[in-house]
């Protein structure tokens, strides 16, 4: 996918109208158009980066500190008890646009929104240090 296909890309620009919260040269934050909930946001940074593996780490530094301050704004506004802040990466794991965005899911008890949980699965202890180890010299 490249820049002019892509539908982040487009909103960053301005080339598609969304309910915008915050813009600035870096990033925009807009509603989403399919929330999971009343005042479920997405922050994008402007330029394109297709996930995790692929932005810097300054970028998604000033992109989740600018979700503190969002994220205040959306629980003062709605009034919610408590937020989901989600972040997928590949098809695999539910990313359905590629361009990098943070999701801010407002939540309350009993809310009915369903965000994806995992099984608690068990590990072994020396299995475990092992890839810790592993992934730790790659850093």
């Amino acid at each position: 996918m490249t820049k002019d296909d892509c539908l982040f890309c487009k909103i960053g620009r301005g080339e598609i109208p969304s309910a915008t919260i915050y813009d600035s040269p870096e990033f925009k934050c807009f509603l989403d158009i399919s929330p999971a909930s009343r005042g479920h946001a997405l922050i994008i940074p402007k330029e394109h980066y297709d996930d995790i593996f692929h932005i810097d780490g300054d970028t998604a530094g000033r992109l989740f500190s600018l979700a503190t301050v969002i994220a205040r704004a959306i629980k003062d506004e709605t009034g919610c008890e408590g937020m989901n802040i989600v972040q997928n990466n590949g098809e695999c794991a539910g990313q359905t646009v590629h361009h990098f965005h943070l999701h801010l899911i407002p939540r309350d008890a009993d809310d009915g929104v369903g965000i994806s949980c995992w099984q608690q699965g068990e590990t072994d202890s020396e299995e475990s240090k092992a890839l810790a180890a592993a992934i730790k010299r790659r850093i």
